[in-house]
């Protein structure tokens, strides 16, 4: 018997006494996938060109040398990170990484241009999860899209979304797992508009258009998301929160809620308990926003701890779909994916592990003395002993092990990239 699994038989024991089976939490875990999201393997920057910088009020800050600048090299890293993260993963793609031998525009983009995905994908079983790319392209560079004034403007977009669930549903039904299609789109002001009301207007015409055919719920769901303000556009957002909570509950689409969208003070924990009694589903792109929406990569905070506590605490881990959303280019970029996984795995794993019917039992008998004594001692309990023993039965590294794997792969691979 191995270090780590005597340590896990003992902490096993711990968690008894409280009435928490550890086998039963792990098997759990194993079952819940995360989408991995590609672009933070090449700084946002895809392969439609290159050389385009980034607009729409996203932006990649550092310059680490060997960032993908292929498919394959993007795929290749990628399997280096699915190698280092327990479980059986997902991936979530942007319609700029497509692939073809010709320039092709946003608004004609076909299931062939993802076919390497699929191939890939099957042979490493994993499901796709796609957005459209409504940034980083001349139509958009004045902070415009689906609630442009132009409509020549608003129909391309408008074409481009259509495109982008062709192309999900055909990754759902290649792959025969639901593709979750995310529209997010940049458009706002940088000060304050004085018709706030129009525009909200365009963008809900443009999204009854998009969404005017409906695809097969088994091949693609499709998924809006709000945005509290991008770069540029501080002061006023078109598809608020409100505005797309309010569109996911009339038109039945998943509602989308990225933990880095929303005010410094308001987390998107106590959102979900509320959000479910009226939403099938809802997709999470889970970040860590410094001061403001800023994508850095996934820590084990208070907030992402809350988040998977109502995940597993509300019993939603089939009906919310949980997705990264960070691009960090000032370190290592596998690491960034591995570190940013494993963490939100943790909280999972940590909220998996408490005795939550226990903790009911107190709370409803007013025992709010023992209830809070209990969340304490939780806090202390053995939990790293499960984690490094979920690794190993996983066959990923234990402990900071994952990270000489990633500094071999920085010596031959990565550093021979030009």
């Amino acid at each position: 018997m191995s270090k780590v699994e005597q340590a896990y038989q003992l902490a096993k024991d711990r968690y008894a006494e409280l009435g928490v089976d550890a086998e039963a939490a792990l098997k759990h875990l194993a079952e819940i996938p995360i989408s991995l999201h590609c672009w933070q393997g090449d700084d946002v920057v895809g392969f439609e060109s290159p050389d385009r910088a980034l607009s729409g009020g996203v932006m990649a800050t550092g310059n680490y040398p060997g960032k993908a600048r292929t498919a394959e090299q993007l795929r290749a890293d990628l399997d280096k990170a699915y190698s280092l993260i327990p479980g059986t993963h997902r991936l979530n793609l942007h319609a700029i990484y497509l692939e073809s031998d010709k320039a092709i525009p946003r608004n004609e983009i076909q299931p062939e241009h993802f076919k390497n995905w699929v191939d890939w994908a099957k042979a490493n079983n994993h499901g796709i999860d796609f957005n459209p790319t409504c940034f980083s392209h001349p139509l958009a560079d004045d902070g415009f899209t689906l609630a442009h004034q132009d409509e020549g403007v608003r129909q391309f977009w408008i074409e481009h979304c259509i495109a982008s669930r062709n192309v999900g549903a055909y990754f759902g039904k290649a792959l025969g797992s639901p593709c979750i299609t995310n529209v997010w789109v940049p458009d706002g002001y940088k000060d304050v508009p004085a018709d706030k009301l129009a525009p909200r207007q365009r963008l809900k015409d443009s999204l009854d258009k998009v969404f005017a055919e409906k695809l097969d719920k088994n091949h693609n769901l499709d998924a809006v998301e709000c945005k509290l303000f991008g770069l540029g556009f501080e002061s006023y957002t078109v598809g608020s929160h409100e505005f797309y909570m309010g569109y996911a509950l009339s038109n039945d689409v998943v509602l989308c809620l990225d933990a880095g969208h929303f005010h410094p003070t308001e987390t998107i924990s106590d959102k979900l308990s509320s959000m479910m009694l009226y939403i099938d589903e809802i997709l999470l792109h889970v970040s860590r926003g410094v001061r403001w929406d800023s994508d850095h990569v996934v820590t084990l905070s208070d907030d992402l701890q809350l988040i998977m506590q109502e995940i597993i605490r509300g019993g939603f881990s089939k009906r919310v779909h949980i997705g990264l959303d960070f691009f960090d280019a000032s370190i290592n970029r596998i690491a960034a994916w591995a570190i940013g996984t494993r963490n939100a795995q943790k909280a999972l794993l940590m909220a998996l592990l408490e005795p939550f019917d226990t903790l009911k039992g107190l709370e409803r008998s007013g025992d709010y003395s023992s209830r809070l004594a209990l969340l304490e001692e939780l806090k202390v309990m053995p939990f790293a002993a499960v984690w490094d023993y979920f690794c190993e039965q996983q066959g990923t590294p234990v402990g900071m092990k994952f990270m000489d794997e990633i500094k071999a792969y920085e010596r031959d691979v990565l550093s021979k990239r030009s």
